[in-house]
């Protein structure tokens, strides 16, 4: 779907980007920067953004919220969230990450993706508390291992469907389990996703974006918390 966006929005040399390397939403923004070939046009800025600490005052004048992605362009406009940004360079673009014929299934894959990887944060918020909320935690992990089977059922479809939107959201919320939950074992579990997942993760944009920690890390040890061989 191509939106009519004005001109100046059209020829932005450059924008700033709020970015870290360990944000799965901001990893989203950076695959469509890359297969859209507008990586050059982004001055990405790093943004820490941690529950329990106060927001960056930067941050803070470009987004209300605090959070990132924030995409500030170069008449002040400011974007967010992810799904927004994505969008947007979409548009830009083109559209070819969400064609018109295929633009609800990949809203719909990005709505499950978005939602896996937002549960997966708040379960690995919930596990660095003093004390967990069991009902919280074994209710995140159900949810997860049923997001796991609702994309483990859609794999012919999401053969069939060109490269777009709603792939990139679901291989960034498997990636942030790998990154958080490395001891998941959900290749044991799902092979058919695995096999897809890794001919996903050979594309450049993927290879490029891969999470990645750039400081000290501290907290409880979520690797080994999830096992999908024995989530029902």
């Amino acid at each position: 779907m191509r939106l009519d966006l004005p001109l100046s929005w059209r020829a932005i040399v450059v924008m700033k980007l709020h970015w870290s390397p360990r944000s799965p939403f901001v990893r989203k923004v950076m695959i469509v920067l890359h297969e859209t070939g507008q990586i050059g046009h982004v001055d990405c800025v790093r943004t820490v953004v941690a529950a329990g600490s106060p927001p960056s005052p930067d941050l803070l004048i470009d987004n209300p919220l605090g959070k990132i992605p924030t995409l500030v362009l170069d008449d002040g406009t400011c974007l967010f969230d992810s799904r927004v940004i994505c969008e947007f360079l979409d548009a830009r673009a083109g559209g070819r990450l969400m064609p018109g014929h295929e633009r609800f299934k990949h809203l719909r894959w990005q709505a499950l993706g978005d939602g896996l990887t937002e549960t997966l944060l708040l379960l690995r918020g919930e596990l660095q508390r003093d004390a967990a909320h069991i009902g919280l935690v074994e209710s995140y992990r159900s949810k997860i291992g049923a997001s796991f089977a609702a994309i483990n059922a859609e794999m012919a479809e999401l053969d069939r469907v060109p490269f777009g939107l709603g792939h990139i959201a679901l291989v960034c919320a498997i990636g942030q389990l790998d990154f958080r939950f490395g001891g998941s074992r959900w290749r044991e579990a799902f092979p058919r996703m695995a096999s897809w997942f890794a001919g996903l993760a050979e594309r450049a944009s993927i290879v490029a974006t891969v999470a990645k920690d750039d400081g000290p890390q501290g907290g409880t040890d979520t690797t080994a918390f999830l096992d999908f061989t024995k989530i029902s």
